[in-house]
């Protein structure tokens, strides 16, 4: 089995057609059908039903899709760090992290590390905690900023290191600024019944947290709006449209009232994870202390909002 005829293979699984994989991996058709049938002769089995316009995967391509993928994308991993000079500049890493840490904490660290590793190529992916870890163990993401479960349980694949502990607090606009600012009081979860909010689409951990937290006090919240993005929701807040639960760290910089909650209040653990079976690379480990090392500096010198303490 040659790296050339999975890709190949990819190729054909991702267009469903032989001339356009072949256009895609730069090859004639005839070499790359010609490398299929070779593939499929060594695996023993066919790994597309061919029919007239039409190319379906068997089950025995349906079996190899994910694990071809894995294979080329370790290849990939296995030839960006053998390309990486001791001073790292040349390289690649990809950082997965959710909306609201985009928002907050990502482009401070990443400001440091493009001035100190302006040769290393980053990419960025934003998602849900559960997106990023399956992003993780599919080799398609070198680390991963992860918002930890409840139960402290993370994924057994991952080698996880809890960094903050970040509060979630109550933001409201302009209009609410006066009122909250002069109170100075805290708010409880129960004070949001019949409050009608504004929420985060699915999938944000924020969301599932004010969710779980007003479920417990016996209500189901009600919304103003539901479904935005990070900026949407703060955008929606500003217009008057209702208060939202955010994230202490994206409060500090929204320009919005900002209410905490209640002891015992609501927070969030923060973590950095990567795979365990693939160490980082040198690019991945140089952001990752990065990473460290701009929280350290943060708590030492009291940027750190209130309420976000580091745990490391």
């Amino acid at each position: 089995m040659q790296l050339q005829q999975l890709r190949y293979f990819v190729a054909v699984a991702e267009t469903r057609h032989f001339t356009r994989a072949a256009e895609a991996a730069h090859v004639a058709q005839p070499s790359l059908s010609q490398q299929i049938r070779a593939l499929e002769r060594e695996l023993g089995s066919e790994l597309f039903h061919r029919t007239r316009g039409n190319i379906a995967l068997t089950d025995a391509g349906d079996a190899l899709l994910p694990l071809a993928r894995r294979i080329l994308a370790d290849t990939e991993t296995a030839r960006l760090a053998v390309q990486e000079t001791v001073q790292l500049r040349r390289g690649r890493v990809r950082l997965g992290a959710p909306p609201s840490l985009c928002t907050s904490l990502v482009p401070d660290v990443l400001r440091v590390f493009r001035d100190r590793y302006p040769g290393v190529a980053l990419g960025v992916r934003e998602g849900g905690s559960r997106d990023l870890v399956r992003w993780l163990a599919a080799g398609e993401l070198d680390l991963a900023l992860i918002i930890t479960p409840p139960s402290g349980e993370a994924a057994p694949a991952l080698a996880v290191t809890e960094l903050l502990h970040e509060e979630l607090v109550l933001v409201a606009s302009a209009s609410a600024a006066s009122a909250a600012r002069r109170s100075r009081r805290t708010v409880r979860v129960a004070e949001l019944r019949g409050r009608p909010l504004v929420m985060f689409r699915e999938g944000y951990d924020v969301r599932e947290a004010t969710l779980a937290a007003c479920r417990a006090a016996g209500f189901e919240p009600e919304f103003a709006v539901e479904g935005g993005e990070m900026d949407a929701v703060l955008g929606f807040v500003r217009a008057g449209l209702g208060p939202a639960v955010v994230p202490g760290m994206v409060a500090a910089r929204s320009g919005l009232a900002v209410t905490p909650f209640a002891a015992p209040g609501l927070g969030r653990t923060i973590a950095v994870a990567h795979g365990r079976e693939v160490p980082p690379t040198r690019a991945a480990e140089a952001l990752r202390s990065t990473l460290l090392a701009h929280l350290h500096d943060a708590a030492g010198s009291g940027e750190l909002p209130p309420g976000t303490r580091l745990l490391l």
